[in-house]
This record gives structure tokens, C-alpha cells and sequence, in this order.
């Protein structure tokens, strides 16, 4: 199995610190702003390096997601974008012919991130007054049309509990047709996530709850007669020797007064997002006991909505977490860092060619060559 990496956007601004944002959480330490000539750093440095895509959040705490990439066209060559978007804020054919005319307009650069929507507040904001349960029933509804219009066929009629349309179709449709990334840890998330989604992503949790999720969704996915791939996200810390690594998880938490991680735990914990929760439980608030797993610390988790773990180690260490996960099926890591544009590097630089050295990873671009120097075998 060949894994794939993809690194992250931060369209909310970027910092030495943790930034925060997301699911009730403060944008937190924002000293680089999201500039296109920032975002444009970032994304030629993942290109080179060997990523696959960049994930862009969406959100009020973040620009927007759709201009935010389309302006990076240019800059990049062969980097895709993973745009994440709400099903309920947009309608459904308007979305399948903005994805369709990135498609091919990018020469096939498209990925997109389903987020249905964790928080009432925020989605109130925008209008939207469903409940939880509700936006998953109907962003199962928006994907089987949107997935019906990009097949090309004769225009056709969908009447559904909370989307309508009437002889839809689309003029030109994507080619290829973009994958669908999907996440959700609630009861109500997992048949859509089976029934409607290319990749499943989950957030970085232990092995073993990592891999009783794979069950749940495989098992959900062969009931609909579908077979989907799996992904993760997570940050990353990873240096030269594992005590640089610790040391920079530590100064990462030294910079979070008390009173800036009990204010952001008090808005995360209004979060109606199971995964949320999940995330809340690997730390409960503590700065105390963060290494939950092997390497897997929780700090971030502290100050950040969202996915709250990061790999910690050696490039050797993290590139064996990285094998452990990809053992339990996981075939896609979205990572981050801070800062993004530094932190790409020390990965890039430093667990993508020991991966290579095992086949278990191959730089996109096939005319580029891992230097020898740099190609280490795991640590046995």
C-alpha cells in the first residue's frame, strides 16, 4: 500500500504558537495573517515536498475556503485542494457546478471535505436552524444529488424531507470526478460517511480506537455495497531526535496561560460534535498525562477546536506511528503544524524520504528524486 500526505492551509492566520479556532475555540496567537503570499509559501513548499493536497478549514473563524484555493491555482502545478464546505450553507447544484468548473479548470485539482456542522451557534449564524441529526439526513440528501448531477445523465427530479430539485443538471461535469472526504463519530454520521463518501477521515485518536472506527465504517459501507478508503488528521511535531520534539510540544504548551486554555475549553465543551467530545476526553481539561498513546499528544487539543493531537518524535519514531496507523487501514494523513510553513519541512524533509525507503510513500512527481543522504530506514 502507497500512503498519501496532504498538508493543511491555515486560512485563519499562522503562528509560532498553536492559533486555535474552530468548534467554539478562539483564533488564538495569530502573528502571520492569512495573506495569499503567505498561503502561497506554504502551498509551493507542500508541492515540492512531495504532499498530494492542502486541506482548507471552513468557518467563520477562517476566509473562505472556495476563493482561498482558486487564487493558489497558479502558484502550484500539481497540489491539490481539499476544500472543505457545508452542504446546508450552499444549494446542492450550484455546488456540484462550482466543483465541476474548479475541476476543470485546475486540470483536476479537486478534492472536497463534507463538513455537515457541529455547532448550532455558528450555524445559526448563517441561517441554518437544523438539528444535528438533521443536517446529517440532509447532507445525505445533498450528496445523492450532487453525485446523480455529475454523471452527465438526462436532467432529473429529487424530492427529498429537506432538499428539492426539478430537471437538474449540470452543462459540463467534473472530470474526474472530485473525491469525497467525510468525517463524523456520531451515530447519525457513519450511514452517510458509508453510503455517500470516497474517504472516510477520523481525527487522530489511539490505534485501537482508530481501528474499531475502521470497523464501524467498513462494516456500514459493505451493508450498502460499497467498499470507502480511510484517512486521518493530525498535527505533527518532528525533529531530528525525539528530546527536540518534546521540547517543542512543551513550549507549545508554556505559551497557553491557564486562563486562555480554561476559556477555550469552556466553548469546546458546547460543542454538539461527537468527535468533539471524543477529542475532550483525550485530555479532560489537564495539562497533566498528554502522551495518551505512543508519541500521540494531546496538548493541541488544549487550545484548538477540531483535530486536537499531534505525532511527537524522531523522524524515525513518528515515521513508525505513521506505519502503525497505515497496518489498521489508513491510507491518507492530513497533517499540520506550527508554524505550517517550517513544520512542512521538518516532515518533508524528515519522515517522507524514510517512508520511501520502505516504499510505503512515493514523491508525486516523478521526476524528483529523494536525496540519498536523507533516505534512513525505520529504527529496528
Amino acid at each position: 500500500m502507497t500512503l498519501t500526505f496532504h498538508w493543511f492551509l491555515p486560512t485563519s492566520g499562522d503562528s509560532r504558537n498553536i492559533t486555535g479556532g474552530g468548534h467554539g475555540a478562539a483564533v488564538i496567537h495569530r502573528d502571520r495573517r492569512a495573506s495569499i503570499r503567505y498561503l502561497r509559501q506554504i502551498a509551493t513548499a507542500a508541492e515540492d515536498l512531495g504532499f498530494e493536497g492542502a486541506l482548507t478549514p471552513t468557518g467563520l473563524w477562517c476566509e473562505d475556503a472556495w476563493l482561498s484555493t482558486a487564487t493558489l491555482l497558479d502558484t502550484t502545478e500539481r497540489l491539490k485542494f481539499l476544500v472543505a464546505f457545508r452542504p446546508g450553507l450552499i444549494v446542492p447544484t450550484l455546488a456540484a457546478q462550482m466543483a465541476a468548473t474548479f475541476q476543470n479548470q485546475s486540470g483536476g485539482r479537486l478534492l472536497l471535505n463534507v463538513v455537515t456542522g457541529g455547532e448550532p451557534i455558528e450555524q445559526k449564524v448563517f441561517g441554518d436552524f437544523l438539528s444535528k441529526d438533521e443536517r446529517y439526513q440532509r447532507t445525505d440528501e445533498f450528496l445523492a444529488i450532487v453525485r446523480k448531477l455529475w454523471e452527465h445523465g438526462d436532467p432529473f427530479d429529487f424530492d427529498g424531507k429537506y432538499l428539492r430539485v426539478e430537471q437538474a443538471r449540470l452543462v459540463s461535469v467534473p472530470d474526474p470526478t472530485p473525491a469525497i472526504y467525510f468525517g463524523g463519530s456520531s451515530a447519525a454520521a457513519g450511514p452517510v460517511a458509508a453510503a455517500r463518501s470516497d474517504v472516510y477521515l477520523t481525527w487522530g485518536e489511539p490505534p485501537a480506537a482508530v481501528a474499531e472506527k475502521i470497523g464501524w465504517i467498513r462494516k456500514l459501507a459493505a451493508e450498502a455495497g460499497r467498499a470507502v478508503r480511510f484517512g486521518i488528521r493530525l498535527h505533527v511535531i518532528s525533529r531530528d531526535t525525539s528530546e527536540d520534539a518534546w521540547r517543542e510540544a512543551r513550549r507549545l504548551l508554556d505559551a497557553l496561560p491557564p486562563e486562555t486554555i480554561a476559556k477555550v475549553q469552556a466553548g469546546l465543551h458546547r460543542s454538539e460534535s461527537e468527535g468533539q467530545k471524543r477529542m475532550l476526553a483525550l485530555h479532560g481539561g489537564s495539562t497533566d498525562g498528554l502522551e495518551i498513546s505512543p508519541n500521540l499528544w494531546a496538548g493541541v487539543g488544549l487550545a484548538r477546536g477540531g483535530a486536537g493531537t499531534a505525532l511527537v518524535g524522531s523522524h524515525d519514531e513518528v515515521a513508525e506511528r505513521i506505519k502503525e496507523y497505515a497496518d489498521l487501514g489508513i491510507e491518507e494523513f492530513i497533517l499540520s503544524g506550527y508554524p505550517h510553513l517550517e513544520e512542512a519541512y521538518w516532515f518533508g524533509e524528515g519522515v517522507l524520504p524514510r517512508l520511501a525507503q520502505t516504499d510505503l510513500w512515493h514523491h508525486p512527481d516523478t521526476s524528483t528524486t529523494i536525496p540519498p543522504h536523507t533516505a534512513i530506514p525505520f529504527a529496528t
